[in-house]
């Protein structure tokens, strides 16, 4: 009697165990399927006529780095500035990549943009940086011009549906989706390493774009991992705002309203970025990484990226890399005592992953 009991005991903890790795796998594949949704949504939401790169570069070089500037074609008008720092090696052989982007206000041609490059290329990695929409070499020079605020308010002002510009975030996105095309026809590029990382704007737009593009195989989003539906509900927008100002306050002019406020803030993030505040925010789009390694580095003061929303972002990573057994390939570090700044410490830990990584 007592060995048919064990017998009988031994059966239901196996048939409990296949249960969970049962229901588990379930798990997973609607998190997949939930996430190919997701990526096809995006995709198709930035999607535009695809044109031929065109690219143009000149060559010069150092004592220690290759450079090399020059622009590509991301679509028929829009010329894409680009800088590459690649290490001095003896003839042709393939690189590992790594995409550095700028924030608001910045270009490729950053302090921080320019140390990063030569930091990777010092390393052996092919480092590159492109100018957002509206920075760089992409703004009109003309004093008293804010380009950026200005191609905004343009496309918050459009009635044509049918030509929507996204000049917040998603045409840059959709810039770096072509960038990486055009990256992979490179003969002195191994395409199966590719890493991304941005501060700030750039990291918003890192995590866009890397989250849907499985070719981007190590990413670092800086000071940019946040909820724009939690800043919203808990009236912390303010922050986010402030990068664009200007686009706010004639957007609450347009409203007729007599200051900016949440309601206005919202008709602008929903017009020009749809889907920021479900399907595209960063809590629901950051667990499309896992298993890649990612990184994620915020500050505990950041009033762009509020913690308690970040912390939304970090928690659905977690549950992601759990799931997927991947905890080791996801690191989050918080600045306890930073506002939004990216601080040397980060940048010596975003080199490292890449560095472990790629």
């Amino acid at each position: 009697m007592r060995a048919k009991l064990k017998y009988t005991t031994f059966w239901k903890f196996w048939i409990f165990l296949l249960g969970i790795l049962f229901f588990t796998d379930l798990v997973v594949d609607a998190q997949l399927i939930a996430g190919d949704k997701i990526s096809q949504d995006f995709k198709a939401l930035l999607n535009r006529p695809s044109v031929a790169p065109r690219p143009s570069f000149q060559s010069f070089s150092t004592d220690s780095v290759l450079v090399e500037r020059g622009a590509f074609y991301s679509e028929a008008n829009e010329k894409v500035p680009m800088l590459i720092y690649k290490p001095v090696l003896g003839g042709m052989k393939k690189l590992p990549i790594v995409i550095c982007l700028h924030g608001t206000g910045g270009s490729k041609e950053n302090a921080d943009m320019k140390d990063l490059l030569y930091r990777f290329s010092k390393l052996g990695f092919m480092a590159v940086a492109i100018d957002g929409r509206h920075f760089g070499e992409r703004l009109n020079t003309l004093p008293g011009h804010n380009n950026y605020e200005e191609a905004i308010i343009k496309a918050w002002q459009n009635k044509d549906s049918a030509h929507q510009q996204h000049p917040f975030y998603f045409d840059t996105v959709y810039d770096l989706w072509k960038l990486v095309d055009y990256l992979c026809t490179r003969l002195d590029v191994d395409s199966s390493r590719i890493g991304m990382m941005g501060i700030s704007k750039g990291g918003i737009e890192t995590w866009m774009a890397a989250s849907v593009d499985k070719r981007i195989k190590v990413v670092v989003p800086v000071i940019a991992a946040q909820s724009f539906r939690w800043s919203l509900e808990n009236n912390r927008w303010q922050g986010r705002a402030k990068t664009i100002w200007g686009v706010h306050e004639q957007a609450a002019k347009d409203r007729g309203d007599t200051g900016v406020n949440q309601q206005n803030v919202a008709a602008v993030w929903n017009k020009l970025l749809p889907g920021i505040t479900g399907e595209f925010d960063c809590p629901s789009m950051i667990g499309l990484f896992a298993p890649r390694p990612l990184l994620l580095l915020n500050a505990a003061k950041d009033q762009n990226c509020p913690l308690p929303g970040a912390k939304l972002a970090f928690d659905a990573a977690t549950k992601s890399y759990r799931q997927r057994n991947a905890l080791n390939k996801l690191k989050i570090d918080v600045e306890p005592n930073e506002p939004h700044r990216f601080t040397p410490r980060h940048k010596e830990m975003a080199i490292a992953w890449f560095k472990q990584w790629l």
